[in-house]
């Protein structure tokens, strides 16, 4: 029994995709944290422009 079961892989693949998604997870969160910056000062520059154009409307 106890050989049986050391030689079962029919969990490991689960565990293997499990790690993939974790890796995939951190990536993605990786890269959204990097290009939140850069998109913070734009959306600031968009919305200095709306400002000013509403000012100027009123």
């Amino acid at each position: 029994m106890l050989r049986r079961l050391r030689a079962d892989q029919s969990g490991a693949t689960a565990i293997e995709y499990g790690l993939i998604a974790a890796l995939l997870a951190v990536a993605c969160i990786t890269g959204m944290s990097a290009l939140g910056g850069g998109s913070n000062g734009m959306w600031g520059k968009i919305d200095g422009f709306v400002v000013s154009a509403t000012n100027r409307v009123t």
